[in-house]
């Protein structure tokens, strides 16, 4: 069962966005990163597969956007789907997210984005923070792994 986020309204024209994410913690601090939006909005880094990517090529390339990273995919947590209205694009949008972790990150780079913030949070801060339904899911694998040791 994939789980799903927001509610899916009867009669709204659905666009779909399909996105690749990852959860990439500090090791010396156990905090996690977060890209802050323009608009306020706390996010998991990544973001939406351009068409003739997979997700890993996805991510490389956010990566490099958002954060200035290159990274080391971990462990798969899965996809979650989140139905939510961007007022920003005036768009319905039912988005399947295909979330990961990540082992390892090297900062190649700033980040070519430059409006967004990036901070690191305690992944109690992160639960709390996240816009999306479908980021604290994927914030809780990572830490259901982790106390899994």
């Amino acid at each position: 069962m994939v789980p799903t986020f927001g509610e899916k309204i009867a009669g709204k024209p659905y666009t779909a966005r399909y996105g690749a994410y990852v959860v990439i913690p500090r090791p010396e601090d156990n905090r996690l990163v977060l890209v802050q939006a323009p608009n306020g909005a706390y996010f998991l880094p990544g973001g939406e597969i351009e068409k003739g990517e997979d997700h890993r090529m996805a991510i490389d390339r956010e990566m490099l956007e958002e954060v200035g990273f290159e990274v080391t995919i971990g462990e798969y947590f899965g996809e979650a789907v989140e139905y939510f209205y961007s007022r920003h694009r005036n768009t319905w949008y039912e988005h399947p997210g295909y979330f990961y972790e990540v082992t390892r990150f090297v900062k190649v780079a700033e980040p070519t984005e430059t409006t967004n913030v990036i901070e690191w949070h305690t992944p109690a801060e992160a639960l709390s923070l996240l816009k999306r339904g479908s980021h604290r899911w994927a914030v809780s694998q990572w830490l259901a792994k982790q106390a899994q040791g």
